[in-house]
């Protein structure tokens, strides 16, 4: 699967994506762009967004976008909040339809 780490994701999480093609938003150049026009871009070279941004299923309707997006329920976005929820994320990438949004850490 091919995976884009959103910008408030620690750089380091794309060596914990085992199994999966994991870049980070920093890196495919698109920093800075919001997330409606983000999505939209992601959609084309990436089969999931991983985020933490919990009001992103208010913000945007996933089902015009052909891309999955993983919500991580963490406390804060440092890699030792987020690195117990990595198993349970690898799980679901297994199995995410496009077009939906889950959570993972609930």
């Amino acid at each position: 699967m091919r995976i884009l780490l959103d910008e408030s994701l620690p750089r380091n999480l794309v060596g914990l994506m085992v199994g999966h093609e994991a870049t980070t938003v920093r890196a495919a150049g698109w920093s800075g762009i919001k997330n409606g026009e983000l999505l939209a871009l992601a959609a084309t070279r990436f089969d999931v967004s991983v985020t933490a941004d919990q009001n992103l299923k208010f913000q945007q309707n996933l089902a015009t976008l052909p891309i999955a997006v993983a919500v991580l329920v963490v406390r804060s976005t440092r890699i030792q909040d987020i690195e117990p929820l990595v198993p349970d994320l690898i799980e679901l990438l297994t199995h995410i339809p496009p077009r939906v949004l889950r959570r993972v850490g609930d």
